[in-house]
């Protein structure tokens, strides 16, 4: 018969555990749309109807907005997101563009103020098979980076250690963003 002690979890041993309960909901794919289509569950579109602080929007403008990232590669994850359902880059307006172009710069400065970034990993996942876990919804991601701000976790935990509540964090960066970070959505 195995020892008792083997076969409860809980067993105190020489291991630390680092629990992270709320990346279950994004590895389940909870909250992930049901489909392609705008009315199918999509958070992009979900968000810009709650308020800033419950849909973690950092700023709105007239065709895009700014938007915490919930499973972030870094604190102050920022995602660039039109307001229109549209998968492809391609498929944007001028004036999508150009704003979408803006707010890009608008999140890098507000993330150099708010957090004294050193650089950052601005890009977009175009496509399922490019890694976009949401692929029906353009949207651009913004990292913030810090001399040495790689460590042990993800190599031996698949972990990412952020030290600030999105709440706060988002309140941080909508204070830095020009003009004040809010606007109003479209049809407001």
């Amino acid at each position: 018969m195995a020892d008792p002690d083997d076969v409860f979890a809980g067993v105190p041993d020489a291991f630390g555990r680092l629990w992270t309960p709320h990346r279950l909901a994004y590895i389940k794919g909870e909250n992930k749309p049901s489909g392609p289509g705008e009315d199918e569950g999509c958070p992009f579109d979900r968000a810009p109807k709650l308020t800033d602080e419950e849909g973690l929007i950092v700023a709105r403008g007239e065709l895009v907005y700014a938007v915490l990232n919930l499973y972030p590669y870094n604190a102050g994850h920022v995602l660039i997101c039109p307001y229109r359902h549209v998968a492809d880059y391609t498929d944007l307006t001028s004036a999508e563009t150009a704003e979408f172009s803006e707010f890009t710069k608008h999140a890098v400065r507000a993330l150099r103020q708010a957090s004294g970034a050193h650089g950052f990993n601005i890009g977009i996942n175009l496509g399922t098979v490019a890694g976009a876990g949401i692929a029906a919804h353009l949207h651009q991601h913004v990292v913030p980076r810090w001399g040495g701000d790689t460590n042990f976790m993800p190599i031996t935990a698949t972990t990412r250690v952020l030290p600030q509540l999105l709440a706060d964090t988002r309140k941080l960066l909508a204070d830095a963003w020009p003009s004040g970070g809010t606007g109003s959505p479209p049809g407001a």
